[in-house]
């Protein structure tokens, strides 16, 4: 794998991005079957090996929007049908769904439908999680107690706001997915935790005031 920030592999129809800034080394793209992502290989991603809709189908699996593509048939990826935040047991919070994440630059296409965020706190690349977790042991099994308010519609722009030094803003229809598989809550208006310290994660509980939490 390059050291490099950002890396684009050329294809004849389909063209991969791999942004080393969002990269969790998941390995949904190391483990898929066929030869498009190979390690030790240069260059390690070969969008010729697959077919076009193969190599959509595994990059759409990256949960941290670390690998996008550029189909040359003008095909762009599709918003998920509903937008859902999964709450990883002792880990981030995956969003998938048509995400417009204030702060997410132009040159970072793939959080636009898959993004990996902070819970922890301790992430040197926030609002993204850099598996800083693992690092000071973040423990949060997954559970969601609440149910919400409930829906009328599915899918839409999901607005995501990183308050300063606090929660998460996310505004839009939104089902919350505990990490057992369960939907959980359902919604258009979240404040979820990104500190580390509430008692009722994944929501936020001010916490994050008491904690000293600082979001830059």
């Amino acid at each position: 794998m390059s050291d490099q920030e950002i890396v684009d592999f050329s294809g004849n129809e389909i063209d991969v991005r791999w942004d080393g800034r969002l990269c969790i080394h998941i390995g949904e793209c190391g483990q898929a079957e066929g030869d498009l992502f190979v390690g030790g290989r240069k260059p390690w991603c070969m969008p010729d090996k697959v077919t076009r809709a193969e190599v959509r189908e595994i990059v759409e699996r990256c949960p941290s929007g670390a690998l996008s593509y550029t189909d040359k048939d003008g095909m762009p990826e599709t918003a998920p049908a509903a937008n859902i935040a999964m709450v990883v047991y002792n880990g981030p919070l995956y969003l998938t769904g048509e995400l417009q994440i204030e702060g997410a630059g132009e040159d970072m296409p793939g959080v636009r439908r898959r993004a990996a965020l902070c819970r922890c706190g301790a992430s040197k690349n926030k609002p993204f999680c850099d598996n800083s977790h693992l690092e000071v042991k973040f423990e949060d099994f997954g559970a969601v107690g609440e149910k919400g308010p409930g829906l009328t519609a599915t899918g839409g722009p999901l607005s995501v706001k990183p308050l300063k030094n606090g929660p998460l803003r996310l505004d839009g229809n939104l089902s919350i997915r505990a990490a057992t598989g369960r939907d959980a809550w359902q919604g258009d208006n979240a404040f979820l935790c990104r500190c580390g310290a509430s008692s009722n994660k994944p929501f936020c509980d001010g916490s994050h005031r008491a904690a000293g939490f600082k979001s830059e």
